[in-house]
């Protein structure tokens, strides 16, 4: 899997490409997250949309050379800019070192070479995006703690957190989880003719399902992390996008992952 572009559309930046992502990912009616038909009361669905926005430029300019850690972080301040609160940091520090790949380069190589070149100035720039995003549920822990000085290591930190964040994972995996499950599970999807949206919500119940999600955990408890799984390994079994009895399940499970005051969202 590479980033050229070989089917004649007009070609978007990676910056651009970047937001556009974001936007499908914002606009899909994913159970327990915020869309363009469910707001949270301190976060709404423009919101996310001018994120996408504002991540555009330094994803940019992380194709074209910066240094990877210093792209999240001017990600992280442009969004914090425009719109105040944390609606991305997940994303752009996956974003990043896919936008760092050459173009010519397969993402599952090029990212690994990626990821090997980062250095303390990346995990300096990497921990003040995080503490300036202030995202929900970190706590503390013994090493590498956020509120402690950041280490030289940044893949040694985001393995010492891959047994409890999957962001940090893929740092550790080279991805395996993004390029190898989710975007071929989109693309299978697409495949059988569901719209885009429907193959984004199909992919996040697959994954729920088999990686309780680790946001649900650090706010909840892994034992509601494996409910949530449970709940969407039980929508699967209904059926497919469009079919009824999906359908309703989606809702179900879309009410409960909003109780609680919205701690179970995904």
């Amino acid at each position: 899997m590479s980033r050229s572009n070989t089917s004649g559309a007009p070609k978007l930046s990676v910056g651009q490409s970047a937001a556009l992502a974001c936007l499908i990912e914002a606009t899909a009616p994913k159970p327990g997250n915020v869309h363009r038909g469910a707001d949270f009361a301190e976060m709404s669905y423009p919101d996310f949309c001018a994120s996408a926005l504002a991540i555009s430029p330094a994803i940019d300019a992380a194709a074209n050379g910066l240094r990877v850690g210093a792209a999240i972080l001017q990600a992280i301040q442009a969004t914090r800019a425009l719109v105040g609160k944390n609606t991305n940091l997940g994303t752009v520090l996956l974003i990043a070192p896919l936008a760092a790949v050459p173009g010519e380069a397969s993402l599952a190589s090029g990212v690994r070479d990626v990821l090997a070149a980062l250095n303390a100035e990346d995990c300096r720039d990497v921990y003040a995006a995080i503490r300036l995003a202030q995202p929900g549920g970190m706590g503390r822990v013994d090493e590498a703690d956020l509120a402690a000085p950041p280490p030289d290591d940044l893949l040694a930190a985001m393995r010492l957190a891959a047994d409890r964040d999957l962001v940090a994972k893929q740092y550790v995996d080279g991805f395996h989880l993004v390029l190898n499950e989710a975007a071929p599970m989109i693309l299978a999807g697409v495949e059988r003719d569901w719209n885009l949206l429907e193959a984004v919500v199909h992919a996040q119940l697959r994954l729920m399902s088999a990686y309780p999600d680790s946001l649900i955990a650090r706010k909840c408890s892994a034992e509601v992390a494996r409910q949530a799984a449970d709940h969407a390994d039980t929508v699967l079994a209904l059926g497919s996008p469009g079919e009824v009895a999906y359908e309703d399940g989606l809702a179900d499970l879309d009410f409960w992952l909003r109780s609680d005051g919205y701690q179970r969202n995904p």
